[in-house]
């Protein structure tokens, strides 16, 4: 099974086009799948059953789940277990992976052709408020070449709205700073063009020409943020550098990196932007992921109509137009 998986992961990456990171996540789920097998004694694919595979997802949804963020669970606390999204995933790499199976005729049924994907219910994105931005970004007291790197780091997340692992990946050639824009490349290689902001480029020219070449060893790689040690970043190591910026700008609730990218796109909806610039920018495949951000408009929404409508006003309720002469009987 573990060769298997192995020749489901080149496909994936090679002939569908997925990206890096979805890739680590079916690797990740497919080797605990693989694992609880080889302990039910399962041979190899060809014996999983549609009970096997219901007994795998029991037994994860009991999983305790520890990792890095979540810090130390207070005494008395309920265990913190699988979440419905995690679970969902788990589903689908199980899904993907025995069709895989299926098309190439390593099995003859797909057991997983009865399985559905639990509800998931659309969650509203959390974002940061204008003042915990502008506290975030306040520019670093000491210019140490880490500090710089962090403040171009964040400046560049909120103002163009990266993913992490675009901002990790970001090379010097895809930065068009004269221009003002960069170019990215996003899920399934898939390359797009994003602007940005003043304050961005001014904290990026600030970094490349006082940080970065501090950073730079022999064997530095091309990539425009470089760890203390001249390296790229590997996901983990940037996302708690990131973290520490925040428990440093004096931030209490539970910031995460992706808060920032949800941010940059909730910011711009309440400014008026329009839903199909916002999905371009963030490098949507579909229209329906980025309606989740509409929610922000209402408050804005009700301003407007609440300005401009004749009748939503106070004086109006007289029967008439605003501004209208009162009908005469």
């Amino acid at each position: 099974m573990t060769h298997l998986v192995e020749e489901f992961l080149v496909h994936v990456r090679h002939e569908r086009g997925q990206a890096a990171h979805t890739q680590r996540t079916y690797a990740a789920m497919l080797g605990r799948f693989s694992g609880w097998a080889e302990t039910q004694g399962i041979g190899g694919v060809r014996d999983v059953t549609f009970g096997h595979l219901m007994g795998f997802l029991e037994a994860e949804r009991n999983r305790a789940v520890t990792g890095p963020g979540l810090g130390k669970a207070k005494p008395g606390a309920p265990r913190r277990t699988l979440s419905s999204a995690s679970l969902y995933l788990q589903v689908s790499a199980l899904r993907a992976f025995f069709r895989f199976c299926s098309e190439e005729g390593f099995v003859k049924v797909d057991p997983t052709e009865n399985l559905s994907l639990p509800k998931r219910w659309k969650q509203l994105p959390k974002s940061l408020t204008r003042e915990e931005v502008e506290r975030l970004l306040l520019p670093p007291v000491e210019a140490t070449p880490a500090a710089l790197c962090d403040h171009a780091v964040l400046e560049l997340a909120y103002a163009s709205g990266l993913r992490l692992a675009e901002l990790r990946g970001l090379r010097l050639e895809q930065l068009h700073l004269e221009s003002g824009f960069i170019s990215v490349i996003g899920k399934g290689d898939k390359e797009r063009v994003v602007p940005v902001g003043k304050l961005a480029q001014a904290a990026l020219h600030r970094y490349l020409a006082s940080g970065r070449p501090a950073l730079i060893t022999s064997k530095s790689p091309s990539f425009v943020f470089l760890t203390r040690r001249g390296t790229g970043f590997a996901h983990v190591s940037l996302w708690l550098r990131i973290k520490q910026c925040v428990a440093r700008s004096g931030i209490k609730r539970n910031v995460t990196p992706h808060m920032l990218r949800h941010s940059f796109a909730t910011h711009l909806m309440e400014n008026g932007a329009d839903l199909r610039v916002i999905q371009e920018l963030l490098g949507h495949t579909s229209i329906s992921t980025t309606e989740v951000y509409t929610h922000v408009a209402g408050a804005r929404l009700r301003e407007v109509h609440d300005r401009h409508h004749p009748r939503a006003r106070e004086e109006s309720g007289t029967g008439g137009a605003v501004g209208s002469e009162p009908r005469k009987e």
